[in-house]
């Protein structure tokens, strides 16, 4: 007779058939039920009925599913076998036995080794799991002792703990059963990958349940349970790194920040990793920041937001000290606990973090350190970075970071000195600006039309506030010279002696 199952692809939690075991029907009936639970799990068969068997069965190699740590197999509509393929009696009485619960499963199952095929064992396991994760913990651990776990088994194994850890979750049942069913698995020498790790922290949060990622991280931790690495490429992070990363991906940069910080200071040994994490959510952070900042002036200078009152002021300032205090923390606690290998990647960082906060002598100081380590960084860098300190009319570290530019090509300099030229303009260094300007031109370098256009314009605001006209008529010569700007009138008058002055250039 042969061995039939259906089973309803559509449906994520029971099957729409059932076995049937002929040799005893009492049995089959019983097996039947307990498949046909709410709580059963369609795709643990998938993966069991990818076992091999000495006669052809019909099998669709499908898509990962639910978990997807494993390529699991899904059964087609029916798997067929011939009579001398059917399932032992032995078969039938471990199961007895073992629901009786008189004797320990290794007893039971030391008994009937010789009776048991490797099929007849994995088909334990899937019986067991559906409402007993702990006697199919018992079975794979007797069969692991026994030498009896093949790759298939182990497959099948994993397949019914990511179905168990799952069903957990979404029943909202408490952290601590997961991490306990996490160690149960290390008890019975099933390791827990990283990508499980990875897929419990992403189950809480894809449910808006925050808390108990981060309550489930805690634990792990506090647990020092250890993770298999499956995919082979030797994991630098872990899970604390992992859900500040997730964290980070929704935007919650302080949140990100916030944990990696506060499992340290409460002696939870995150990994180096997740400092290198919580940097770049610092980074981040500082980004934003800026970027609502320059949306405010954007609105002051509409009209449509009143100045800044000192108060707000000092918050702001204090909001970014905060940040950069907790960067420079992070990037301490890496260069203690990682080594002199990551020094590079943390003044990366740092970089960064100071770049955004338009931070120019510390950025500078970065760059040179980078620079001593063999990290070079990138030529645009070192003009941002410029471009800040030109904004603070820092002289000193201006002549510093252009002594670079003198071996560079023609194009290089015209680039790092349209740099410079917009840090003055920004800083409203007018007259630096013009200096930048004229010197560009005596290279033979033709500075861009709106960095001309923006530098006469502030030129022209200062002769109305200060009535010096020397830098605005030296410019205005240079770019005449150069041809670069047309004839033009300037004039001037005096108030005191109610005289107007003009000047044709």
């Amino acid at each position: 007779m042969g061995f039939l199952a259906g089973i309803d692809h559509n449906s994520k939690l029971g099957f729409s058939n059932s076995f049937y075991f002929p040799q005893n029907k009492l049995l089959g009936a019983r097996f039947s039920t307990r498949l046909k639970t709410p709580n059963s799990c369609s795709r643990l068969l998938g993966t069991f009925c990818s076992l091999k068997t000495h006669n052809s069965v019909v099998l669709n190699r499908g898509k990962v599913r639910e978990f997807g740590f494993l390529k699991s197999v899904e059964l087609d509509k029916f798997i067929t076998s011939d009579d001398e393929d059917e399932m032992s009696e032995g078969f039938f009485e471990a199961i007895e036995e073992l629901e009786r619960m008189t004797r320990e499963p290794s007893d039971v199952l030391e008994e009937m080794n010789d009776r048991l095929s490797v099929r007849e064992l994995q088909l334990v396991l899937v019986y067991f799991s559906q409402e007993d994760s702990w006697c199919a913990l018992e079975v794979f651990d007797w069969l692991r002792k026994e030498n009896r776990v093949d790759k298939e088994t182990m497959e099948l194994m994993v397949s019914l703990m990511c179905s168990w850890v799952k069903k957990l979750i979404e029943e909202k049942n408490e952290v601590g059963d997961v991490v306990d069913l996490l160690v149960d698995m290390d008890c019975v020498g099933l390791k827990p990958s990283f990508s499980m790790i990875e897929k419990v922290i992403s189950l809480y949060l894809e449910m808006g349940e925050k808390d108990g990622a981060v309550l489930f991280v805690k634990q792990i931790l506090r647990k020092g349970i250890s993770y298999s690495d499956n995919d082979g490429q030797g994991h630098k992070g872990g899970p604390t790194g992992y859900l500040a990363w997730k964290l980070m991906e929704e935007g919650n940069f302080k949140d990100a920040i916030k944990l990696v910080i506060d499992f340290k200071e409460a002696d939870l040994k995150p990994e180096v990793y997740s400092y290198l994490i919580a940097m770049t959510a610092v980074v981040k952070e500082l980004n934003e920041l800026a970027k609502a900042l320059r949306k405010l002036r954007s609105f002051r200078k509409a009209g449509l937001i009143t100045e800044l009152d000192g108060n707000n002021v000092q918050l702001i300032e204090g909001y970014q000290s905060d940040l950069i205090a907790d960067g420079v923390r992070l990037s301490d606690w890496v260069m203690q606990e990682g080594g002199p290998s990551l020094q590079g990647v943390v003044l990366e960082r740092l970089l960064a973090m100071y770049i955004c906060a338009g931070k120019g002598l510390e950025a500078e100081r970065q760059l040179w350190e980078m620079k001593l380590v063999g990290k070079e960084a990138d030529g645009n860098l070192y003009d941002i970075v410029l471009a800040i300190c030109a904004s603070q009319n820092e002289s000193d570290a201006i002549a510093r970071l252009l002594t670079r530019v003198e071996a560079t090509s023609s194009l290089r300099k015209k680039k790092t000195l349209s740099w410079l030229l917009r840090g003055y303009v920004k800083g409203g260094h007018y007259s630096d600006a013009a200096e930048t300007l004229i010197k560009m031109l005596n290279l033979g370098l033709s500075p861009d039309f709106l960095d001309r256009a923006a530098v006469l314009q502030g030129l022209r605001k200062r002769i109305q506030q200060s009535g010096n006209v020397e830098t605005y008529l030296k410019l205005c010569k240079h770019l005449s010279d150069a041809s670069l700007i047309g004839p033009c009138l300037v004039y001037m008058y005096f108030k005191r002696y109610k005289l107007w002055i003009t000047k044709m250039i």
